[in-house]
């Protein structure tokens, strides 16, 4: 049985034709899959070999390397408390127990509801602005227990919807390369010359 549904498996063909090789899209379908499901289920990766012309194990090689892709599943907003130096000085492992308490898991568990998932993580490049969370990648900086909790009530009544997707969404725009300016999937070594649409000195060939 087929893991994309079908509007999702023409987007996979058309993201698998921008690359000259099919294996260059695995990490996009990655994304894909786990956009349509949440977390990337054995299935999804099974689907994903085939269309890129790889093992499964090669697709699961790629996916456990990065901590974006979920290999289990996990809440609607997965909170990420950064833990490393900076946010751990200025508090952070007191405000992920607060986390803790105040939506009744440990670290690395999800709510019975299936709303949020807590979780810490390492340094989020926000060092000055600590201490730092990330909900669904998208950061809150300075974040006191107050904010936690207000936070997890905007969240939990859609107030946030508009500025923060459910996870598995990286963006509400889709990639669009016009037709005029796509340089076509050609293998590298047969490229002799420069896309139609690079930018040259007047004059120059």
């Amino acid at each position: 049985m087929a893991f994309f549904d079908d509007s999702n498996r023409a987007l996979a063909a058309e993201i698998i034709a921008r690359y000259p090789r099919p294996r260059s899209a695995m990490i996009p379908l990655l994304h894909l899959a786990q956009e349509q499901h949440g977390w990337i289920s054995d299935e999804a990766m099974v689907e994903i070999a085939e269309l890129v012309g790889t093992t499964s194990a090669e697709v699961l090689g790629t996916c456990s390397f990065y901590e974006m892709f979920k290999r289990h599943e996990v809440g609607n907003y997965v909170i990420n408390v950064c833990s490393t130096m900076s946010c751990a000085l200025m508090g952070a492992a007191d405000l992920l127990h607060h986390l803790e308490g105040r939506l009744g898991i440990k670290a690395g568990g999800t709510t019975s509801d299936g709303m949020f998932t807590v979780e810490a993580a390492e340094c989020q490049a926000a060092c000055t602005e600590a201490p730092c969370l990330q909900v669904n990648y998208r950061h809150r900086y300075r974040v006191t227990p107050e904010m936690a909790d207000q936070l997890i009530d905007d969240l939990a009544s859609g107030a946030l919807d508009g500025e923060i997707p459910r996870h598995g969404i990286l963006a509400r725009t889709r990639q669009h390369i016009p037709a005029d300016r796509a340089v076509g999937a050609v293998p590298p070594e047969l490229v002799n010359e420069a896309p139609v649409w690079f930018p040259t000195e007047e004059g120059s060939s």
